[in-house]
């Protein structure tokens, strides 16, 4: 694996930067009282997977970098939860897949994870 100039150059990490704005743009419909609710927890998981991916490419070596990248795992995971409850709560038409776009930065995450961990070896 080729190691990227930085995090901008990544693919996984400006794809995540869509959906945060794709996700903000989403949760301003929301009622005005889930602000600071679910509004505010859907926002926040779905800004920690590019900042933990920026972040990790920044650390020196690649065990913290793999570990940052389980965070962002763990925030998608969370945003599709959240996701989830907001559309039981009749907050999203349904008509919303986000889920598709989640699942494809968790692959795009998860083949990162393969690639730096087999040129650990």
């Amino acid at each position: 694996m080729t190691t990227p100039r930085s995090h901008k150059d990544l693919d996984v990490w400006k794809q995540s930067i869509d959906l945060v704005k794709d996700i903000y743009i989403l949760t301003s419909q929301f009622p005005k009282e889930e602000t600071f609710g679910l509004t505010s927890q859907i926002k926040r998981a779905v800004v920690s997977v590019p900042a933990n991916i920026a972040e990790g490419a920044a650390r020196g070596h690649k065990n913290e970098y793999i570990q940052f990248l389980y965070i962002s795992l763990g925030s998608q995971s969370e945003l599709d939860t959240l996701l989830i409850i907001s559309e039981k709560l009749g907050y999203l038409s349904g008509q919303e897949d986000y889920s598709k776009k989640i699942n494809a930065i968790k692959q795009m995450l998860n083949g990162l994870i393969a690639s730096l961990k087999k040129t650990e070896k």
